[in-house]
């Protein structure tokens, strides 16, 4: 396989350094530190690939880069899910149905659903990374007959930091996805798998010469994850890897996010892992 799984850079508005505003219509708790918002861009659609990024705007705190974490064939509405983890997304974590929000994009590279069709799709989704990874199954399971076995690996801290727990279960009733859940340590009355993620990827039930990977999640169990479909069999050019960074702008001016000669912002946050390993082994990068 050798293409690759840029897209272009598309946004809704015309200006892509002038937020819209859009309504808060549903919030919910995923974890006891991560939220769901479902926002309704005001007046106008606001269409979006698998594995892109808006920029969120509260006013008067600051502006955060989050993967969009809903179905891109929902129309007219936006799902966002994140972790409580500084200034911005505490307030947006009070917003309440009806508050508004800013908001600017989509922007970045997707997930390579098209160079998937006719393969099996391993999505191998640490903590929260099932959130840019969801919108990708989603497309998957809508095509269902364009794809071969779809297979995917959840991995947790605990049982309580599971992300989607309801839809996951309605996922592993399905007869044409696979999915396995691991967490690092047990807790409670949790009885299933105990490891970390990359363990499950020597049992995946897959073809790795019939196969393409999906990966996101910290940076270091990008690294293992793909040492450990190498070993499977799997090429570097089969797999794919969202590398999140401290994006500011989103149009790759302001250089916040620079990763070699890559603006992830820009040219990212989804790269083909060939272009990048040789990067992910040196310092201060």
């Amino acid at each position: 396989m050798t293409t690759t799984s840029t897209a272009p850079v598309t946004c809704a508005t015309q200006d892509p350094m002038l937020p819209q505003f859009a309504e808060v219509l549903r919030k919910r708790r995923e974890t006891h530190d991560t939220f769901t918002l479902e926002l309704a861009p005001r007046g106008q659609r606001w269409p979006f690939a698998p594995g892109q990024y808006n920029m969120l705007y509260v006013p008067g705190v600051g502006e955060v880069p989050i993967s969009i974490s809903g179905d891109p064939d929902r129309d007219g509405v936006l799902v966002h899910t994140t972790r409580e983890v500084g200034a911005v997304t505490r307030a947006m974590r009070a917003l309440e149905p009806g508050d508004m929000i800013g908001l600017r994009g989509p922007y970045g590279t997707a997930w390579p659903m098209a160079e998937g069709i006719g393969h099996d799709v391993l999505v191998i989704a640490g903590g929260i990374g099932l959130a840019p990874l969801r919108p990708a199954l989603y497309q998957m399971l809508s095509r269902r007959h364009s794809y071969q076995r779809i297979v995917l690996l959840h991995g947790a801290r605990t049982p309580t930091d599971i992300l989607f727990r309801k839809e996951l279960a309605d996922w592993r009733g399905r007869f044409d996805l696979d999915v396995f859940v691991t967490v690092d340590r047990a807790t409670g009355s949790w009885r299933g798998n105990v490891g970390v993620i990359t363990d499950m990827i020597p049992k995946a039930p897959l073809s790795a010469a019939n196969a393409i990977a999906l990966i996101c999640g910290p940076e270091v169990m990008i690294k293992y994850a793909a040492r450990a479909l190498r070993q499977r069999g799997i090429g570097l050019d089969q797999i794919y890897c969202s590398m999140e960074r401290n994006m500011k702008c989103g149009v790759g001016l302001c250089g916040h996010c620079q990763y070699g000669p890559h603006f992830v912002c820009r040219d990212g946050a989804v790269f083909r892992y060939d272009t990048i390993e040789p990067l992910l082994s040196l310092s201060e990068i």
